[in-house]
């Protein structure tokens, strides 16, 4: 029973030095003990057996590690049948080239929102959207959308988990919820990113179901509050489209 749980706390760890990757691409030995709260010692050893089965490859010349291939080969082998970043990217593409700003699509992941696709903008600034990047569900018009849209029980549950400073911002986000729904999107102007402004509607599924978030974000110079209102129902449009595309 000991050894199960040891063999247990081993992959779970192993796994922990894998999602340290999801927001950086190379990475030392020390800034990967730091991260996953381990010593250095322990994660050497991990990272020597990651090596080992293609998961982990490390720069001799800097000493600093980064995903290795076998990774690339499961992803590669991922069924994307259901997979709405890969369904929904043509459509994604075509509001990028009408509305010429950065589209993204996120999902709710316990207490955060996750890209799971994004389609850079064209121009020459630009909000660049990493996809795999992980945001609080406090903040941020694609959050708001996901939490406003959700069931009505995920909601209470969500805002019941959620970490805020004040009451008085509690009070203000429940606020701003009902006005989201009322709408049918939400905005958020420099919330998370000093510069950055962005407009997020919710995607359902054929069967109503909230699917996801389709948010066009940019820089505040092109997208002011007036913008983004304008913009919002070709959002919404777009969004029933590729609803229709989801089981």
């Amino acid at each position: 029973m000991e050894e199960r749980k040891l063999t247990v706390r081993a992959v779970e760890r192993a796994l922990d030095i894998l999602i340290c990757f999801t927001t950086d691409t190379d990475l030392g030995l020390t800034e990967i003990s730091s991260k996953i709260g381990l010593h250095k010692s322990t994660v050497h050893r991990l990272l020597t057996t990651l090596e080992e089965k293609g998961f982990i490859t490390r720069n001799q010349a800097t000493e600093k590690y980064r995903l290795g291939m076998r990774v690339w080969e499961l992803a590669a082998n991922q069924s994307q049948e259901d997979d709405p970043a890969h369904i929904l990217l043509p459509e994604m593409e075509r509001l990028r080239d009408v509305l010429g700003e950065t589209v993204s699509l996120y999902l709710q992941d316990g207490k955060e929102r996750i890209r799971i696709q994004a389609v850079q903008s064209n121009q020459a600034i630009r909000r660049v959207a990493p996809v795999g990047m992980r945001a609080p569900l406090s903040v941020g018009a694609s959050s708001k959308v996901l939490i406003a849209f959700a069931k009505e029980e995920v909601r209470a549950e969500l805002l019941e988990s959620l970490e805020w400073v004040s009451d008085e911002e509690n009070g203000h986000y429940v606020s701003q919820l009902s006005e989201i729904q009322a709408l049918g999107y939400a905005t958020s102007f420099e919330e998370r990113e000093p510069g950055a402004a962005a407009v997020s509607v919710p995607i359902y599924d054929r069967s109503h179901h909230l699917a996801a978030a389709l948010s066009v974000s940019g820089p505040v110079s092109r997208l002011s509050m007036q913008k983004m209102k304008e913009l919002a129902p070709m959002i919404s449009e777009a969004a029933g489209r590729m609803g229709k595309m989801l089981k």
